[in-house]
């Protein structure tokens, strides 16, 4: 059996998917986040009008959960360090341009770029170590999680919808 550079792995893992997951010290389970791949590491940005990921620039080091593109299952776990961009740096240049194009359905389109600069954070995660778990070495433990607590509810009727198919009536 072939042996696979775990290095190699995270770089196709990180370029490949648009979802990963931060595992933070001191939380229950990993945040998902959108991010972009520049350069052998992901960025994120953060906080203010976007994605929440409280307490990602004080932790120092986190864990990336990096899915597989055609099974959505995890594909590879991988130490990073928190390395946070501030703007008007080269690193953060490239770090937005990456991000504005990955981003979808921008409230406020080529604004975007300057809103982050004034109400956001810009993070970058880059893998520092060999993989935690990798095929081959995945943690047999059970990893379902009780659901984080959120205000969102579900709908107690279904809204009206134009075209669905009429129910059968009974018969009289």
């Amino acid at each position: 059996m072939r042996r696979v550079d775990p290095r190699a792995l995270v770089e196709e893992a990180g370029r490949a998917s648009a979802v990963l997951w931060v595992r933070l010290p001191d939380r229950p389970q990993p945040l998902g986040a959108w991010y972009a791949w520049v350069a052998g590491a992901a960025v994120v940005v953060h906080d203010g009008d976007e994605q929440s990921l409280p307490g990602l620039r004080e932790a120092g080091s986190v864990e990336l959960v990096l899915r597989s593109k055609d099974k959505g299952a995890l594909l590879v776990t991988v130490p990073a360090r928190v390395v946070p961009l501030e703007p008007g740096t080269e690193a953060y240049g490239k770090a937005v341009v990456a991000l504005h194009a990955a981003r979808q359905s921008a409230p406020d389109g080529e604004d975007q770029p300057a809103r982050w600069a004034a109400t956001s954070q810009v993070t970058r995660l880059e893998p520092d170590g060999e993989p935690v778990e990798a095929p081959g070495s995945y943690d047999p433990a059970d990893r379902r999680a009780t659901p984080v607590e959120s205000p969102a509810t579900t709908l107690r009727r279904l809204p009206l919808v134009i075209g669905r198919r009429a129910r059968r009536r009974p018969r009289l």
